[in-house]
């Protein structure tokens, strides 16, 4: 557990954004004017730490900016608000607060959290402003495409702006709400940990500690259903370390991976892996254009080093015995042939599938 965190890169750098990639995101609406940027907003005067409701620093800080900025950064922030959340027009703006900005201390990507409220009716959102990076906006994409989740972000040049991701963050959960579950709920949070972990590795979207997710919560007629969402994309084909890409392997999700082996028998949790695959190879199929489209630019693209890519795809193929896997070049063709192996191993299962290759 120790040793795999230790692989983790303690800073990854920041990927620029290339021509292609910018061409995808503006033929998929990912791009568009913004009347602030990241930079902008580094521009407060103070700052007051955040502490949670136990008095533990939050590692957040709220900011504040001089008076004559203010006006100026608020209002540009609401018209951000309009442009995600609605059609950017300037009618909503007079019924909207903006009634925080913090800043995050910790973490390579250092975001911007703005708090948005509807005076009407005290409904709010978050909305986090960050640097763009390619890797992150890669991870994003391919979770719009290859999970269950629905990502809503937009780009422009070197700001990226996301939508707040609701739900209890794992480490959270882990330490106050695991505990006080019954054993059926317990048995539905391994099942659902066993999919997740899975999704992660086949799409290698590593370093999935318990506070690089979230657990969310919906009820249903007779039972509470659970679903684990990351939350965190830095990480996406960037380690060469491939238990990176397993949360189980990460010391911070140890109780949950005592109790799913505890709860679960092995031919469940194989069950639980083959339902994600196959579910993972359907949406690739359904979404072939756009995630062909996105991993030709991966491919073209530079996210992690000649080590780190030699690393991954020789333990990869050590794994899988896919030849594939050895003769790539960067972490764009990494992907694909991980992706290209999983839809290949469920043609016969699902004929649609036989004439499908992800990176063709």
């Amino acid at each position: 557990m120790d040793k795999s965190n230790k692989l983790i890169s303690k800073k990854k750098p920041t990927y620029p954004i290339t021509e292609a990639l910018s061409k995808y995101l503006n033929r998929h609406g990912r791009t568009i004017q913004i009347p602030v940027y990241y930079d902008d907003l580094l521009r407060f005067q103070g700052s007051v730490s955040i502490y949670d409701k136990n008095g533990k620093d939050t590692l957040w800080v709220s900011v504040y900016y001089s008076e004559f900025e203010t006006e100026e950064i608020n209002h540009s922030l609401k018209k951000i608000y309009s442009i995600l959340q609605s059609d950017g027009s300037d009618t909503i703006l007079p019924y909207l607060n903006i009634d925080s900005v913090d800043f995050c201390t910790f973490g390579n990507s250092k975001p911007f959290r703005v708090k948005v409220r509807n005076v009407l009716n005290d409904n709010y959102i978050y909305l986090y402003i960050k640097t763009a990076d390619a890797s992150r906006i890669y991870g994003l994409e391919l979770e719009s495409i290859l999970s269950p989740n629905n990502i809503n972000f937009l780009v422009h040049k070197n700001t990226l702006i996301e939508e707040h991701i609701i739900g209890i963050p794992g480490d959270d959960f882990i330490e106050n709400y695991l505990d006080n579950c019954n054993e059926r709920d317990k048995m539905e949070i391994a099942k659902e940990f066993v999919k997740f972990n899975e999704r992660c590795f086949v799409r290698l979207l590593g370093d999935m500690r318990s506070y690089n997710y979230v657990v969310v919560l919906t009820h249903d007629f007779d039972r509470i259903q659970y679903r684990i969402r990351a939350i965190d994309f830095d990480q996406q084909c960037y380690e060469g370390n491939v238990k990176v890409y397993k949360p189980q392997f990460l010391k911070e999700n140890f109780k949950l991976v005592e109790m799913t082996l505890s709860l679960l028998q092995k031919a469940s949790i194989d069950q639980y892996e083959n339902e994600e695959r196959s579910l993972l190879a359907k949406r690739a199929v359904s979404e072939r254009k756009r995630l062909k489209r996105l991993m030709n630019c991966l491919r073209n693209d530079s996210v992690s080093s000649p080590q780190k890519v030699k690393q991954l795809k020789m333990d990869l193929f050590k794994l899988t015995g896919d030849v594939n896997f050895k003769k790539s070049t960067n972490m764009g063709e990494v992907l694909t042939s991980a992706l290209d192996f999983v839809i290949r191993n469920y043609k016969n299962e699902n004929p649609h599938l036989r004439r499908v290759r992800t990176g063709s």
